[in-house]
């Protein structure tokens, strides 16, 4: 399993009831499909760098998550499909284990004592 990350703007004229049922929409695909540890950020309404669809603001969600990779296609569609949603974008985060911590500390350590 992967970790991502999806942000995606709501339209600004959305009802908090509207924007509550849209990220439950969301939220429920994901873990339809089998994903994990999802947790969502609402992080509010605020102007965008620039005009999207005729729109100057948008509503913020983030949501991170962690699951297989076909789980991204499907959810990105509904996004594209929505009229609630005038942007989106996923990321995969990177794998920051214990052990790729310690292994990236002992390479930083070794370049240190090169240099």
């Amino acid at each position: 399993m992967n970790s991502y990350e999806t942000m995606y703007i709501l339209r600004p004229d959305l009802l908090d009831e509207q924007v509550n049922q849209t990220i439950e929409k969301y939220q429920s695909m994901l873990r339809d499909q089998g994903a994990q540890d999802l947790s969502v950020q609402l992080r509010g309404k605020h102007r965008l760098a620039y005009e999207i669809n005729r729109q100057r603001d948008g509503i913020y969600v983030q949501m991170n998550y962690q699951a297989n990779g076909s789980v991204v296609a499907p959810m990105e569609r509904a996004m594209r499909l929505s009229e609630e949603v005038i942007r989106y974008l996923t990321i995969r985060l990177e794998d920051v284990s214990p052990k790729a911590a310690a292994s990236a500390e002992a390479e930083a350590e070794t370049a240190d004592a090169t240099a």
